[in-house]
């Protein structure tokens, strides 16, 4: 199971129909990291996952009080994987046509930088196919980032996982 918003759910789906016919259920629970993990606890709770991961953008969230770092302590006792974007999922989007080490302002930045590349990209309407040719890149190129800093990404351990199961 994958908690999820909307512009990840689209990715998501995309790679599970593009590259594998496992069943991966993804639920859309926009909101707070702490309030996802909260959410995607009680789900779990429920079922018998393989595995339990959400995805959340660290964005505002940190210096809203914390709420990453609390949402990673409950994820972690309760058996939840995170993938955590600083600042936000679209670095993750833009690692699949670039590398991208530099201090990201906020994610209208990193849209900035996906826009240079996709000119056609729309939050609202992401098309796997514009991504899976980049996609053994953006592992790559993730996994030199260092985790907890900007920019960073476990987005491509969550893909591994789902690659992984095919």
């Amino acid at each position: 199971m994958i908690d999820a918003e909307r512009t990840e759910t689209a990715y998501l789906k995309g790679l599970r129909d593009h590259f594998t016919a496992m069943a991966v259920n993804i639920v859309e629970k926009p909101g707070a990291p702490d309030q996802l993990v909260k959410h995607t606890r009680q789900l779990a709770a429920r079922a018998d996952y393989d595995e339990v991961w959400c995805m959340t953008d660290v964005d505002h969230y940190e210096r809203e009080g914390g709420k990453v770092t609390a949402a990673l302590a409950v994820a972690k006792k309760s058996g939840i994987n995170v993938a955590v974007s600083d600042p936000c999922f679209e670095l993750w989007l833009l690692l699949h046509h670039e590398e991208c080490t530099a201090h990201c302002a906020d994610c209208g930045a990193v849209e900035r930088k996906l826009r240079k590349r996709l000119s056609a990209y729309d939050k609202a309407r992401l098309s796997f196919r514009d991504f899976a040719g980049g996609l053994d890149r953006a592992i790559e190129r993730a996994r030199k980032l260092e985790p907890g800093r900007n920019p960073s990404t476990g987005v491509w351990r969550l893909v591994n996982a789902v690659l992984e199961r095919e």
